[in-house]
């Protein structure tokens, strides 16, 4: 098959997602040069879909050669991250850095403080990936806390996540990062990278679901007090407000946010954004 000549790029995109609504933008303006791939190949992408069971390096012949190739879609298990890196650099050399985006979910080991160091579940595919990825390539890992921002609106999740007062009183600590500052880590760390490194990427805060409970109940108050808003969903809004209330007065708790011992696990961002020498744009959720 004839190959098509692809002019390279400062950084390559493996699956332009959501992440890409806000990076490709920050990419523009910073006057990096870029690609991203789609399965479809919409909007200018180039089509791609990743086959952890094949071993034709024809695809990635398709793909321009990269400074550093973003992994943005989940590798599991054992082998995957080895072989899309084997057969990118068959195609392409050996000249290109790799970086993996994943879940903060894999650092459920402690109940206190927890930073890039601390103890994962080593046992999570997500996790044996990106550590095959750190072995194979030296490549980075950025495991970002809750995502936010455009279409994703916190405020609009709790359904998702507690469907009965019960529910809602096993809810402690919660953590986010903006668009906008995934965004910025990631062009950071094509700057700064840092091989072999696993990050935690937050926007420094610690948010308590009880506080943003009833914080989204006072605003779906505030929008029926002006005409605005869907009456449904500020009713449920409300209803997880009143059970936040009831429970601060069964458990004794005196004001919001409660005390970061009683929050259970807390991440701790610093040492990212301190080697990044950055610091986040969105530093509280709206």
């Amino acid at each position: 098959m004839l190959r098509v000549k692809v002019d390279p790029v400062d950084i390559l995109v493996l699956g332009a997602g959501w992440t890409s609504t806000f990076l490709i933008p920050q990419l523009d303006s910073e006057k990096i040069s870029h690609a991203e791939t789609t399965t479809t190949g919409s909007d200018g992408t180039i089509p791609f879909k990743f086959d952890p069971d094949a071993d034709d390096v024809e695809p990635f012949t398709r793909l321009p050669a990269a400074h550093t190739v973003l992994i943005t879609f989940p590798l599991k298990g054992h082998g995957q991250s080895k072989r899309i890196t084997a057969l990118y650099r068959q195609a392409h050399g050996e000249q290109n850095q790799w970086m993996q985006l994943g879940s903060t979910g894999i650092f459920n080991q402690t109940a206190d403080w927890t930073d890039e160091d601390a103890p994962y579940d080593r046992t999570n595919a997500r996790a044996i990936a990106e550590d095959e990825l750190r072995e194979c390539v030296d490549g980075m890992v950025l495991n970002l806390a809750g995502l936010y921002g455009g279409q994703r609106k916190p405020s609009n999740w709790l359904s998702r996540i507690a469907q009965s007062k019960a529910d809602v009183q096993q809810k402690k600590a919660v953590h986010f990062i903006h668009g906008d500052d995934v965004a910025r880590a990631i062009v950071a760390a094509h700057r700064n990278f840092t091989p072999g490194k696993r990050w935690i990427v937050a926007d420094l805060r610690v948010y308590d679901w009880y506080d943003l409970i009833l914080s989204f109940s006072g605003v779906a108050d505030e929008a029926e007090d002006h005409g605005g808003g869907d009456d449904e969903a500020a009713e449920g809004k409300r209803r997880y407000g009143k059970w936040v209330a009831e429970l601060m007065a069964e458990e004794g708790v005196a004001a919001l946010p409660r005390s970061p011992h009683v929050l259970g696990r807390k991440l701790d961002s610093r040492g990212f954004w301190s080697a990044m020498g950055a610091w986040p744009h969105h530093a509280r959720l709206a």
